[in-house]
Parts: structure tokens; C-alpha cells; sequence
């Protein structure tokens, strides 16, 4: 919820001074800056390695590459212009209530796969959290997450359709990265995380953006 209300404050902040455009960019800039771009590095590594191994052990050494390949590069440089124009394009204000609401939300997906997949490596970023994680864990972490979520639609600041089709737009994306996860690689890894981090979170935003335009 941290980086949701930061985001979000940024970006408010931000529209009262700037054009939205400017202000989607600081609130990504304030975003990134938070989490050290740990998201957005293991977008870019997991493009790297499922685009460049053919096996699931040359998947997991690229993955484990410091250095940026062209399927990283293009992947995460996709990503962060589809997140810009999306929110660009969500009403001013519907905008900041979709950074609040997709930043819990999409760290919930990734607790997902710790909840639900085994960890595909001995060592890397997420080893401290490749113990399993019990169901009564990830409910407790659901409704921590579903919080903001609440909150925004009892104020009725987004209408619960809007919500409801980004929601699903998030579990589907979930259910097809974690699938292919597990048959290239057997499992996940910290860079997994990420990944279907950036991928939940911009999947919620073009859900919002399909209902709210019509």
C-alpha cells in the first residue's frame, strides 16, 4: 500500500501543477525511485531469459544475468510506455484512484505464486521468500490488499465494474504467467515476481481504461 499512496500522492500532486502526462511520468519516476526498480528489473530479466534459453536451466542463467539483452530492453521500455499512455489516457482523477487501487493489488499476484508455486532455484534476489506460504497467509495478504480497493469503491471514486473487469483482468494475467513459468522453468524466481508484478499492474490499468471509456 506504500508505493500505491505514494504514486498516487506524486501524481496528485503533481496534476496540480503539470499536465498529466508530466504527472503519470513523476508518479512512475517516485514509484521506481521507492522500490529500487526491483519490479521493473525482473520484468526485463525475465524477458531476457524466456526469450533467449531454450532449456530451463539456460532460462534461470540468463535470468541471473546482470546485463540486459534486447528482449529486456524492448520488453521493459514496452511496458513502461504502455503504463504511460494508459494512465494518460484514464480521467484525471480516475487515474490517481488506479495507482492506489494497482499497486497492492499486483503485489498480490506475484504472492500468489509463492503461494501456489515452488521456488526454481537455490539462490537469488527472492530466497528469503522462497518458503512456502500457507493459505491463511494469502488471505491475510488479500485482504490486506483489497483495503484500498474497498475504500475507493465505497467512495464511489471508481465505479465497481471498472474494478471488477481490472480484477480480472489481473487473475488471468496471473493464471497465464504462472503457467508459464512452471513449464519453462518449473517454478518461480525473485525476477518472476517482478515480472508478473509489472504485468498485473498494467493489465489492471487497461481493464479501468476498457470500462471507464465506454
Amino acid at each position: 500500500m506504500v508505493v500505491g499512496t505514494v504514486t498516487a500522492g506524486v501524481y496528485v500532486l503533481s496534476i496540480r501543477i503539470w499536465p498529466q502526462p508530466v504527472a503519470v511520468l513523476l508518479s512512475t519516476i517516485a514509484g521506481i525511485y521507492l522500490t529500487g526498480a526491483f519490479h521493473e528489473d525482473g520484468f526485463a530479466d525475465t524477458c531476457d531469459g524466456l526469450g533467449g534459453g531454450n532449456t530451463p536451466q539456460r532460462v534461470l542463467e540468463i535470468m541471473k544475468d546482470s546485463r540486459m539483452g534486447a528482449y529486456g530492453a524492448i520488453g521493459i521500455g514496452l511496458m513502461l510506455a504502455l503504463k504511460f499512455v494508459v494512465l494518460s489516457s484514464l480521467p484525471i482523477y480516475a487515474a490517481a484512484m488506479a495507482l492506489l487501487a494497482a499497486h497492492p493489488l499486483s503485489r498480490l499476484a506475484s504472492t500468489a505464486l509463492i503461494w501456489r508455486l515452488s521456488y526454481a532455484k537455490a539462490d537469488g534476489k527472492a530466497k528469503p521468500l522462497a518458503q512456502p506460504m500457507s493459505t491463511l497467509e494469502f488471505c491475510i495478504a488479500t485482504v490486506t490488499a483489497s483495503l484500498p480497493v474497498v475504500a475507493i469503491c465505497v467512495a464511489d471514486r471508481l465505479s465497481w465494474q471498472a474494478i471488477v473487469t481490472g480484477s480480472i483482468a489481473m487473475v488471468v494475467a496471473t493464471l497465464w504467467l504462472a503457467g508459464i513459468f512452471l513449464r519453462r522453468i518449473g517454478g518461480y524466481t525473485g525476477d518472476c515476481l517482478g515480472a508478473l508484478q509489472q504485468v498485473a499492474e498494467v493489465v489492471f490499468y487497461l481493464g479501468l481504461l476498457a470500462v471507464i471509456r465506454h
